[in-house]
């Protein structure tokens, strides 16, 4: 019997946490990658499955809320579920991210884009070779995830090249890799005594190896930061983010 919400176990590992001994914000992402494949599979739309039809998932958006960070050691439990089609497009999957009691550690929603391989442009929902669940509407985070509007006051922050460590399995930058270089464009003293409040992350193109993807952060009215991840080499945006932060004494 299929199960159409998936429950993933993991643990928050030292070379996963920070300097002020919390969950890096990455750390989140590849783990909820992770319970997401893992659910797939299960479903039967794993990887090599797709493959067979020349099809493979791609993350489009992402949006987190924040309200509290694993130390290391901790246990973490992330439930996830696919919760239909938006815009059209999106095949759309919740996370309630908790420690071992269910005490809450974040909310996120994810757009998934369905892809043909050879032509790396993405298809209408109903070529998948089955239906994906539902889930009658369930949902840990209820927002659309919007384009994110476009900022004029951006400063560039800092340039990444795409080397090995940062591609993966697809052959471009894995999704995960765009939160390490944001928050690498901070300082140490700008991190400390803060923390992530709220993130979304908008992917516009993929990054292939040795390309150069140049950062540029602004500060907006209400405080938020937005980013903008610019490929030198393609001349094309890669991804776009807005982020708030908190004063960490808030939660730890």
């Amino acid at each position: 019997m299929k199960n159409n919400i998936w429950l993933e176990k993991v643990e928050a590992r030292t070379y996963e946490t920070d300097f002020q001994l919390r969950w890096k914000p990455a750390a989140f992402f590849r783990a909820m990658e992770e319970a997401a494949v893992h659910h797939a599979t299960h479903l039967g739309y794993d990887y090599f499955t797709l493959q067979k039809n020349n099809l493979a998932w791609i993350l489009s958006r992402t949006k987190i809320k924040f309200y509290h960070f694993p130390q290391p050691g901790e246990k973490v439990h992330l439930l996830t579920w696919p919760k239909g089609i938006q815009q059209k497009i999106f095949f759309m999957r919740d996370f309630l991210i908790t420690d071992a009691e269910e005490n809450l550690f974040a909310k996120a929603s994810t757009a998934w884009l369905l892809i043909d391989t050879n032509k790396r442009r993405f298809v209408r929902p109903d070529l998948l070779p089955g239906e994906m669940p539902d889930n009658d509407g369930k949902y840990a985070l209820n927002e659309e995830l919007e384009k994110i509007a476009h900022q004029n006051n951006l400063q560039e922050m800092g340039r990444f090249q795409a080397k090995y460590s940062a591609v993966d399995m697809m052959g471009h930058v894995n999704n995960t890799q765009y939160i390490d270089w944001i928050f690498d464009c901070f300082s140490f003293e700008q991190i400390r005594g803060s923390q992530l409040d709220w993130i979304q992350i908008n992917y516009s193109s993929e990054v292939k190896p040795e390309e150069e993807v140049k950062l540029s952060i602004g500060r907006n009215s209400d405080q938020s930061y937005t980013v903008e991840g610019y490929n030198l080499t393609s001349e094309a945006i890669s991804f776009e983010a807005q982020f708030g932060l908190k004063d960490s004494t808030a939660s730890t």
